[in-house]
């Protein structure tokens, strides 16, 4: 019978809630337990999906399709644990789904109520599908407090009540400030933050505690005769060099150790972090640095990339090599030449992207990566700029373009009208719904035989995670590959172009899909591998 963790936030977003909820899942798995991660996310969209990545951040796509908060990614890097559409909920959905069935007159002329109606949603999604597991730990998004969260604590305190402390743990993740101008860490904001918590009914039972530095011991002594808390519960959460180090850290301070308590489990198996400290060492001690260029348009807020990031630096970890990222706004090339830019770096990456801002920046770093011979990575809107500057500048299509951005005389990119998922045709059209309509989640490919990506998988059938509404235009695929772009990878009934790769060049790929999604540390994707070790031969050429 599973155990249900809620892990809460106070004083400040942006503390890490996800990443602390990933770490102890791994913690919990090193021991030999099995965990599953959700999200509760309290905004009003049903799903991220139509959401800018300045808001929000990157959505993150799961293997059937779901659109999801980036919280996920960390689940699934740190556990290995696919997430599906059955963790990450919002307000939006849940009201969604109310309102349906009361439209429906399921509820048999009963006023709709945030308690019970809203409340048993939640609790219902929270507690659905979890057999088999050991642990269920739930983190809910937004800062206690908050208005529009409200629900969610409210369902969980009553979840809290009817599972029992043998079945329920509270943990809230705060903040414990250095004042510098005072010389002290202050305790205060969490203090405030617990009482606000136990003001709705939960009383947290361990505290996490962000700081840049040592909490002393009669600090948290203090937050815990404050706050209700053993004062052993009360675990400090410092600063790290890398994410990766988070389960380490906190299993010195015994985090995993309270949680097995609180649940009466007295002698549990100890935990095996070989797999974490091979990683810290080969993050912390590398045997050589690379440069990667990333041209963007969403490199304001470098959240919107966040598993691409990660993925590049497991790709470093694979290589045990140090990846520097410069994060570059591809309308910069617009007004600026190129070169000056992307000279000395040894590798250039055009990732994901929307609309037609920032394109001819993208098309232009292709460029250079072409012609120098610099390992070139194209992800999705990446390999659609790609396809583009070879329709322009090898097969002589100067008029090229994607139908994206409006009607186009050489339509090399367009709307996908429809495509194939299981036994079923998946259809859409221009004036339709934006939300969720893309080609989502996990979609087979064949690779062409001795094909660069071929070997780079080691297979010719591969599952990759897809997130998009255009794609390559087939019909110039014969023109295409007579200039020299060989289509490597294509949908198993050969109607959808997957990867392209230009077999001359020292390492040229774009793929339609996203495999940083699929990326962990401790089992890097090998096209991120591969890329890093095409950057790391490259610097010694540089």
């Amino acid at each position: 019978m599973a155990r249900y963790i809620f892990i809460t936030g106070g004083v400040v977003s942006s503390l890490g809630k996800g990443l602390a909820s990933a770490a102890l899942g791994a913690l919990l798995q090193a021991r030999g337990y099995t965990v599953r991660l959700r999200k509760l996310d309290p905004y009003l969209n049903v799903d991220p999906g139509t959401m800018s990545p300045y808001q929000h951040g990157e959505v993150y796509v799961t293997d059937d399709g779901a659109e999801t908060d980036l919280d996920l990614g960390h689940y699934e890097r740190f556990t290995g644990v696919a997430s599906s559409r059955k963790d990450n909920v919002t307000t939006g959905r849940i009201y969604q789904r109310i309102l349906t069935r009361e439209r429906h007159g399921d509820y048999l002329g009963a006023t709709v109520q945030v308690i019970p109606h809203v409340t048993d949603e939640i609790k219902s999604f929270v507690l659905s599908d979890c057999d088999g597991h050991d642990f269920v730990l739930v983190e809910i998004g937004g800062t206690v407090g908050d208005i529009e969260g409200l629900p969610f604590f409210e369902a969980i305190r009553q979840l809290g009540n009817e599972l029992g402390p043998q079945r329920s743990l509270f943990m809230h993740l705060t903040l414990v400030p250095y004042i510098a101008s005072a010389g002290e860490l202050k305790t205060k904001p969490t203090q405030h933050s617990v009482k606000e918590l136990r003001s709705i009914g939960i009383q947290p039972d361990i505290l996490l505690c962000r700081s840049d530095r040592e909490i002393p011991l009669d600090q948290r002594r203090k937050i815990g005769l404050f706050c209700n808390v053993r004062p052993e519960a009360v675990i400090q959460a410092l600063d790290v060099k890398s994410i990766y180090e988070v389960p380490i850290c906190y299993h010195r301070e015994g985090l995993d150790d309270q949680v097995l308590l609180h649940f009466g489990i007295d002698k549990p198996p100890a935990p095996d972090l070989s797999r974490w400290n091979e990683i810290v060492r080969r993050v912390n001690h590398p045997e050589g640095e690379v440069t990667i260029a990333v041209v963007g348009k969403y490199t304001g807020l470098l959240d919107a990339y966040k598993s691409l990031a990660e993925a590049l630096t497991h790709g470093g970890i694979a290589n045990q090599v140090r990846v520097r990222l410069e994060w570059i706004d591809s309308e910069i090339f617009e007004k600026e030449d190129s070169a000056h830019y992307l000279e000395g770096v040894h590798g250039i990456l055009v990732p994901g992207g929307f609309g037609e801002r920032g394109t001819s920046g993208k098309i232009a770093a292709v460029t250079f990566a072409r012609t120098r011979d610099v390992p070139f990575f194209g992800i999705c809107f990446g390999m659609q700029m790609a396809v583009i500057e070879a329709s322009r500048n090898l097969a002589h299509l100067p008029d090229a373009n994607s139908t994206e951005f409006g009607p186009a005389t050489e339509p090399v990119v367009g709307l996908m009208t429809e495509w194939v998922r299981g036994n079923s045709v998946e259809k859409r059209g221009a004036e339709g719904d934006l939300g969720g309509t893309m080609r989502l989640g996990a979609y087979d490919a064949d690779l062409v035989p001795h094909s660069r990506v071929a070997e780079i998988y080691d297979q010719v059938r591969i599952s990759e995670r897809h997130r998009h509404r255009y794609e390559v235009n087939m019909d110039y695929r014969d023109r295409l590959e007579a200039a020299g772009l060989r289509f490597s990878g294509v949908s198993p009934d050969g109607l959808l172009p997957e990867i392209i790769e230009i077999p001359e060049h020292p390492w040229f790929i774009g793929v339609q899909f996203h495999p940083e999604l699929k990326s962990k540390p401790f089992d890097p994707h090998p096209l991120f591998a591969s890329f890093i070790k095409a950057a790391v031969a490259q610097s010694r050429l540089v």
